[in-house]
């Protein structure tokens, strides 16, 4: 599924590294030779090379990068030199703990990803920081927002395709009882269905519900809920039914209108490069009859511009 460029010659991570350590040599750094090695490289080699690199220069591989590099482009290298779960755990961590807290980027992050990789990065969480994801959501969210979170990465869902149409009517039927049918939203049936369901049967349950009640079900989880409990639904929703669309959405969203949201930009291409980038770059085009690499091209520049266009892989 990754949509990274296969090196044209085949090198070993001994090479590159000694090749990385050339470019850091002098006054200055090759950023040019260092993006060429690095952006086309799969998690499991970027391993390898920092092995190589401690062990060739005694030196830890992202101490040099973050002398060397410096801005988003330096954040995004150092994002982007580990595993897809230690990332996420990252993130997870600084959006919690960071001067400027983001919340929205927490929530992004936990309520996109599938069960399995929530319990790997839950493990990595705890050991990079001592402390249990469950204790940051606890101490640092609140009210449905906080109960959500907690639920969501507590239960364990199933991942397959299969499906029980019976459930499947009960649920949206339940959905619409607790929202659109009643004066104020019972909210726990909100967490409980979105939470307790595989992505397949949620996926469903939409679409039952468009069929029973006329209404979409995003369009009512924004008219009964407000929010970072709101946010957290609807990336929920919409990634049960198209996770590329969600984040073609949200990289659109990092770019509209003046300014550019980079660290919104640098999280969704950094985690998405080795998933998913080439459903979500044909999603981009088909939602806004844009390219995203053109995107990206326009509201980026320098060295940082071609690492994240590097990522993206091919024009098309």
């Amino acid at each position: 599924m990754a949509t990274l460029i296969i090196p044209p010659v085949l090198t070993s991570p001994r090479d590159d590294a000694a090749q990385l350590y050339k470019a850091f040599k002098g006054f200055g750094c090759d950023t040019a030779a260092v993006i060429n090695i690095l952006a086309h490289r799969d998690a499991t080699q970027r391993v390898l090379i920092q092995q190589e690199y401690r062990a060739m220069y005694s030196e830890e591989l992202t101490t040099r990068l973050s002398k060397e590099l410096s801005g988003d482009n330096k954040k995004a290298f150092l994002l982007w030199m580990h595993d897809p779960a230690t990332r996420d755990a990252i993130i997870v961590r600084q959006a919690f703990t960071s001067i400027v807290v983001d919340l929205k980027a927490a929530t992004e992050v936990i309520c996109s990803r599938t069960p399995s990789q929530i319990q790997y990065f839950k493990q990595i969480y705890y050991t990079m920081n001592g402390v249990y994801l469950e204790q940051d959501i606890e101490s640092r969210t609140s009210d449905d927002h906080k109960k959500l979170l907690l639920s969501y990465v507590r239960t364990v869902r199933y991942e397959g395709p299969e499906i029980d149409c019976a459930m499947v009517e009960r649920d949206a039927k339940a959905l619409y009882k607790a929202g659109e049918k009643r004066w104020g939203t019972d909210e726990k049936t909100f967490i409980r269905i979105f939470c307790d369901s595989s992505s397949a049967h949620l996926a469903a349950v939409c679409y039952a519900y468009k069929n029973n009640h006329k209404n979409k079900l995003k369009d009512a989880v924004k008219s009964e809920t407000s929010g970072l409990f709101r946010f957290g639904l609807l990336t929920i929703l919409r990634c049960a039914k198209n996770p590329a669309s969600y984040f073609a959405k949200q990289l659109h969203k990092a770019m509209k209108g003046l300014g550019t949201n980079d660290a919104a930009l640098i999280r969704i291409i950094v985690t998405r490069a080795e998933i998913d980038m080439q459903y979500v770059k044909a999603e981009y085009r088909k939602k806004y009859k844009k390219c995203l690499n053109d995107a990206v091209y326009s509201e980026t520049s320098g060295s940082y511009r071609t690492f994240l266009l590097s990522l993206l892989g091919p024009n098309y």
